[in-house]
């Protein structure tokens, strides 16, 4: 067990990280590797250039094409005024050493690409980041799984904050394909998402589904990956019309991913409302006055306003007022195709309110801007009785619009098809529970123990309780 200091100490914390990733190498604990990044990510905002350039001297041989490679990407004017709380004599630890792990020589990747990217120094992070992956291309050790993951992660993020994410497309379906070929189950579902990702920023949805149908998933290995795919599944469903796949997936996303993830869950919950209006369903005010999230969703509770009351002049006026924002999010394709939901439910509610109404009346209650906005009427009067959203007639010849009376609706089967859909609800959330139980090593095994090997077993099975509780949180 690592006592970490507080974060003034940094260096010490890095060091005593990187005994965490030796351990884990040793003992070939995934867990331990896992600690290990969770630990850098709370460092991370600590993280200075003297601190990391003695870190890597420590660290790394000296004289190795690592090291050679590394030390240019911080900047020279941030080694001047160094104060580390260690002894100047361990900077050269390890300047004798002639080998080292390649996990340490991974993480040291890793943590000046992390600098480097904090730095908002792209070019360099891109830079780093390529070099990251060629020499993990000459690697296959399963203790490099978790390390390899996140690199791959920063690599996609480094050439997409520079604008260039077509540019490694095809590097990373080498990767994905090399992962799976060495069984690296945690590498190919974060180098599916990447991919994913990469499709759909460039509006691929053919090729993303194509990928994606394609490619044989494993049970999830990673909380956070398994909610990004969904909302990566969510988005393809929403622009095939499977509006109900669609919603299932993308409610799902933002209900698993964690309180901190305030940004992934904003845009769950955006595609999420945008699906639920398209379904006809109108979302709870509750979904838009979550904490934190009532800024980022105006536009979307606004937009939902309007189709609720089925206002369309209301409904044009909010897409023109927030269209930069529905650009910014993609989903301006999907509010043009709202109009037609925001007609129906203007002539459903004209349906309820008036026995008998004549075209030219539905037409301006409706705000239909056209050259013959009575013709237009007629015909969606007309489909969307066809369509059953509404009970009526149209009387041609009179030019008018007769609803019929309004049965119970509880004589239909309306109420059982709702209460069908909440208890499918709730008996898939508990599968969804069942299924993400997990539990110590050889729990099963029961044994006689002692009173102080009880003592140690519970302390043990708490702290893995915890760590397992913070990967929720880590790094979403």
């Amino acid at each position: 067990m690592f006592a970490f200091l507080p974060l003034r100490c940094v260096y010490t914390n890095l060091k005593n990280v990187a005994a965490l990733v030796e351990k884990g190498v040793v003992s070939k604990e995934m867990r331990l590797m896992v600690r290990a990044m969770r630990h850098v990510m709370s460092i991370r905002r600590k993280l200075k250039g003297p601190t990391v350039v003695s870190f890597l001297k420590s660290t790394l041989p000296s004289g190795s094409d690592a090291l050679s490679r590394l030390l240019p990407y911080v900047s020279k004017e941030e080694e001047i005024g160094m104060d580390i709380d260690t002894p100047s004599s361990a900077l050269h630890v390890s300047s004798h050493k002639q080998s080292i792990l390649p996990e340490l020589e991974i993480f040291t990747y890793l943590l000046v690409l992390i600098f480097l990217l904090d730095k908002k120094s792209y070019d360099k992070a891109k830079a780093c980041s390529s070099g990251a992956i060629k020499r993990l291309q000459q690697l296959n050790r399963r203790t490099l799984d978790v390390l390899a993951a996140r690199i791959y992660f920063y690599y996609s993020y480094s050439y997409e904050l520079t604008n260039s994410l077509a540019e490694i497309r095809g590097t990373l379906l080498l990767l994905h394909r090399t992962a799976t070929l060495h069984h690296d189950e945690l590498g190919q579902e974060t180098l599916l998402n990447l991919l994913l990702r990469n499709y759909l920023h460039y509006n691929l949805y053919d090729q993303a589904e194509k990928l994606r149908s394609k490619t044989q998933r494993a049970e999830s290995h990673s909380h956070q990956q398994l909610c990004r795919y969904l909302y990566y599944l969510g988005r393809i469903r929403t622009i095939q019309l499977e509006y109900t796949d669609a919603k299932d997936s993308l409610m799902q996303a933002a209900r698993k991913a964690p309180l901190s993830a305030s940004g992934f869950r904003i845009q769950c919950n955006k595609w999420a409302a945008i699906v639920r209006l398209l379904l006809g369903e109108i979302p709870e005010r509750t979904t838009f006055m979550q904490p934190g999230m009532r800024k980022a969703l105006r536009p979307y509770f606004e937009l939902t306003n309007a189709v609720r009351i089925g206002d369309l002049e209301l409904f044009r006026q909010v897409a023109e007022k927030f269209s930069s924002t529905f650009y910014t999010d993609k989903t301006h394709n999907l509010i043009v195709r709202l109009r037609h939901n925001v007609i129906r439910t203007g002539l459903r509610n004209i349906s309820i309110s008036y026995s008998r109404i004549s075209l030219t009346d539905v037409a301006a209650k409706l705000h239909l801007v056209s050259a013959t906005p009575v013709d237009d009427a007629e015909s969606i009067v007309t489909k969307a009785i066809r369509d059953g959203g509404i009970d009526a007639i149209v009387d041609h010849a009179n030019g008018w619009m007769q609803s019929k009376e309004t049965g119970d609706i509880y004589s239909t089967q309306e109420p059982q098809l709702a209460f069908h859909s909440r208890i499918a609800f709730c008996l898939n959330t508990h599968n969804e529970a069942v299924k993400a139980l997990r539990f110590p090593p050889n729990a099963h095994k029961k044994e006689l123990e002692s009173a102080e090997k009880r003592r140690e077993r519970q302390q043990q099975e708490q702290e893995l309780a915890k760590h397992i509780a913070e990967e929720d949180d880590d790094e979403f």
